[in-house]
């Protein structure tokens, strides 16, 4: 390495130490919350539905 380039890898060095110092990693003080809207009725109701009806044509006599 020459005296120049010697010089500029201190200098890079160098500069790059104060930058250290800024990087700050925490943990949020409060959990993460994720709101999931999700409507599962729907289709239970349907799939039941749909079953007590198939149900109650083969049974027919019971009702």
């Amino acid at each position: 390495m020459t005296g120049a380039g010697r010089t500029m890898a201190v200098t890079a060095m160098l500069g790059a130490i104060p930058l250290a110092g800024c990087i700050n990693l925490e943990a949020p003080d409060k959990p993460i919350v994720i709101e999931l809207n999700i409507n599962i009725t729907q289709e239970v109701i349907y799939r039941l539905a749909e079953d007590a009806e198939n149900t109650i044509d083969e049974n027919a006599d019971i009702f």
